[in-house]
């Protein structure tokens, strides 16, 4: 009788612990969207707290002026003041060029349209559609920016937030981190803390990688938009260097600001900013980031493509940002639980 007796109760434990785990499992899909913010914010502060420190190690005799906080807001003064500079430097010529497009479209129209009409069935085009076409795509342009405002509002809410939690990670992550670790016991405290540390110093090599691509890109746009002649030919190469961050949309958004802006001059400069963009994305995908990546982070070209096709699949652009830091977090962890394990 007590045999019968035991048996349910030792069979409650799982049932208890399965219905438990699938709990978490629910609540953690609701709010799926604030763990994917926590972890984002929490992998930029893995990858900025080197720079964050360096900064601090700055001193001028005995005296460090740049410790803890202050060292983080020297650094936001200084990527506010970049921004500024570029926004200043950047926005006024494009402006003015719009202005002075929209005064003068309906006399060019018809200039255009001569042009197109070598164009097959080009010749059929009416200039008063084309502007009346013009000017129903600004509106409907118009329109939908501004109805997307409230999309563009919750973007702009998260990308603060996230902005907030990785300061804060940054200047209370360490301790967030002892307390973690603090649930396991000793041994296997040890070691877990040994395994993120190699993880976070792969993490930290992966940003200098990405920061040269960047720097690469954007010094060689540039040299490229001279030479063709092509309009703000310093702020589309900046703005290339850093769109570079996201990976495959950087590009992308890079490319069509380009074409878009040299159509205004000619085709010819159209052909030669798509020839150099394609040769861009075949020396960066084949030469480049093989080299530049393997050689930090440790991993194969295909893991890197297939982390990145992952990480915009289930993140979007902040998963794509985050793709390889994963990736390399995972390899770290399966080398050290699964390989080493077996090999023992």
């Amino acid at each position: 009788m007590t045999e019968h007796a035991r048996q349910p109760q030792n069979a409650r434990g799982p049932i208890v612990f399965a219905f438990a785990l699938a709990l978490a499992v629910y609540l953690a899909w609701m709010v799926r969207g604030l763990l994917v913010l926590l972890y984002v914010s929490a992998l930029f502060a893995v990858v900025l707290t080197p720079v964050v420190r360096a900064t601090s190690r700055l001193r001028a005799g005995r005296w460090k002026p740049f410790q803890g906080s202050v060292a983080i807001f020297i650094l936001l003064l200084a990527a506010a003041a970049a921004l500024t500079a570029f926004g200043f430097l950047a926005f006024p010529p494009v402006i003015r060029d719009l202005q002075a497009l929209s005064g003068e479209l309906p006399a060019r129209v018809p200039a255009l349209l001569e042009k197109l009409k070598e164009v097959p069935f080009a010749d059929r085009l009416d200039p008063a559609d084309v502007i009346s076409w013009i000017q129903g795509s600004l509106s409907s342009a118009a329109a939908y920016l501004l109805l997307s405002l409230k999309s563009w509002a919750g973007a702009l809410v998260q990308v603060v937030a996230g902005f907030v939690l990785t300061l804060y990670f940054i200047l209370e992550g360490d301790a967030a981190y002892r307390w973690f670790l603090s649930f396991l016991p000793p041994q296997p405290r040890q070691r877990l803390d040994q395994t993120l540390q190699r993880a976070a110093i792969r993490m930290q090599r992966w940003l200098l990688g990405q920061l040269s691509l960047m720097l690469i890109l954007g010094v060689v746009s540039t040299i490229v938009f001279l030479s063709l002649g092509v309009r703000y030919a310093y702020a589309l190469g900046v703005l290339a260097g850093l769109l570079n961050i996201v990976p495959v949309l950087g590009v992308t958004v890079s490319l069509v600001l380009a074409l878009l802006v040299a159509a205004i001059d000619s085709w010819g400069r159209v052909l030669g900013v798509a020839i150099f963009f394609m040769l861009w994305l075949q020396i960066e995908n084949s030469w480049l980031i093989p080299r530049i990546m393997r050689n930090r982070v440790n991993l194969p070209a295909l893991a890197i493509f297939v982390a990145l096709l992952l990480g915009s699949a289930f993140g979007g652009i902040p998963g794509a940002m985050v793709a390889i830091p994963t990736a390399v977090l995972v390899s770290v962890l399966i080398d050290e639980y699964l390989v080493r394990n077996n090999e023992a």
